[in-house]
């Protein structure tokens, strides 16, 4: 199998050197939106050597510290796993908020400015072995059912797929998913990027799969579905942009005729003669999908039966693709959007989440960024892990959640002096600086 090597991968004697897996305790900083009575609870249950019942939980922390830390209790015990990490070379952890009406420019704090140069000090090989190395420790905390997502963009995608490869192995590669953020542009001398991927990886063959839909178009609906049907059996044909009646059914018309000889197939039915190479069905399934009212019938028996489907058993949507479009990127107005500038549509997460777990399992993502991850997972009742390096990353994913009506109570946590004598400066808050004058008034 083709294998990226770069400086460290290796040492003196040919083996592979393994990622840091130094385990440190967390230390709770906050437990949010938890009641005087559930907190007494609580109390009386770790009191009594009890489990506690499960909290939520948002981590800040480098991910070199902070996954290692969840092995003890979490390996094998992670169902889903979604990270968006970065990826643009030369990216500086800064980027531009607006608070009150005014624009400052969120400078990176030590912690981030340390992360920045472990992931790009050396270019893309210092990249590639702290993308490895995050690959591998996520591997061991999914569950023998889990799966993981990758989420990138044109810049290192092809040199991600080679690691996850080499880490999950090809038989675990699903899918190379592309998720059309944008409507079509113009890049110089180029073609307009409007796309980023999602790498779907499995740990086993025995993965969690809920089959997720894409909404038809209403073109095809009224491309296709243009006859109506009333209660009593009547049926009229639909013009384009018409809205059936109400308690009517809409209905497309399928082949009903076999794409083969099938002379086994070949009967009379109800005085309509077969089509050349026969049926679809067999006579005993012609009848039941006569009495089950699935076949229309021309008015001349010179014409071809023919089957029907309805529009309301299908409107929940077709298999989704591996093109995922219809999920734009956030625009300024979206009731959604944060000032966070890779914010990720919820209905991009909904997807994932909804497809590769179900309601109470553990959810992760260790660069959860403006927290769309923690919200959608707290929405959909599942368990969730998220963490970041950035202090703003995390305000900004606390903030959300606490807009969810009835949220979970969670914990902030850390590692505080721990993680800094482990080699990590001693962090200082987050910078900031107006990026133009306030505006008058």
């Amino acid at each position: 199998m083709t294998e990226l090597i770069w400086e460290g991968k290796y040492d003196e004697a040919g083996r592979k050197v393994a990622p840091l897996r130094v385990a440190l305790p967390f230390q709770t900083v906050e437990t949010v939106n938890e009641s005087a009575q559930e907190r007494q609870r609580m109390l009386d249950l770790w009191g009594s050597g009890r489990d506690t019942e499960w909290r939520n939980r948002l981590i800040w922390g480098d991910k070199k510290y902070v996954l290692p830390s969840l092995l003890e209790e979490f390996a094998g015990k992670v169902d889903l796993i979604y990270i968006d990490p970065p990826f643009l070379t030369g990216a500086d952890f800064s980027f531009v908020v607006e608070l009150n009406g005014d624009e400052f420019v969120k400078e990176p704090s030590i912690i981030e400015q340390k992360a920045y140069r472990d992931t790009w000090g050396r270019g893309l090989e210092s990249y590639l072995q702290w993308f490895y190395e995050s690959v591998v420790v996520l591997k061991d905390l999914l569950s023998e059912t889990g799966s993981i997502y990758v989420h990138f963009d044109w810049h290192i995608g092809h040199y991600a797929k080679i690691l996850m490869d080499e880490v999950f192995g090809t038989d675990r590669f699903l899918n190379d998913i592309i998720w059309q953020r944008t409507a079509s542009h113009n890049d110089p001398r180029r073609y307009g990027i409007i796309h980023d991927i999602l790498l779907f990886y499995s740990k086993t063959r025995d993965y969690t799969w809920n089959d997720p839909k894409a909404a038809h178009s209403p073109e095809y609906m009224n491309s296709f579905f243009i006859y109506a049907e009333s209660p009593g059996g009547e049926v009229v044909k639909l013009k384009t942009g018409d809205e059936a009646p109400v308690g009517w059914r809409r209905f497309r018309l399928g082949n009903f005729a076999s794409p083969h000889p099938r002379p086994n197939l070949t009967y009379e039915y109800k005085g309509y003669k077969p089509p050349k190479n026969g049926w679809k069905v067999s006579i005993e399934r012609m009848v039941e999908l006569d009495s089950e009212g699935r076949l229309w019938f021309p008015p001349s028996k010179d014409g071809r039966i023919q089957t029907k489907s309805y529009w309301d058993e299908v409107e929940d949507g077709k298999a989704a693709p591996d093109i995922w479009i219809g999920m734009m990127a956030l625009q300024a107005q979206s009731p959604e959007k944060v000032e966070y500038e890779t914010q990720k549509p919820e209905a991009v997460l909904e997807r994932v989440i909804r497809a590769s777990s179900n309601e109470g399992d553990l959810v992760l993502d260790c660069f959860v960024g403006s927290g769309t991850t923690a919200v959608v997972a707290e929405k959909l009742g599942r368990r969730w892990i998220a963490g970041d390096l950035g202090r703003f990353a995390i305000h900004t994913t606390r903030k959300r959640l606490l807009e969810i009506p009835d949220v979970r109570p969670f914990v902030v946590q850390n590692l505080g002096k721990y993680e800094r004598q482990s080699g990590r400066p001693r962090s200082s808050a987050s910078r900031w600086r107006r990026s133009r004058p306030p505006t008058a008034g």
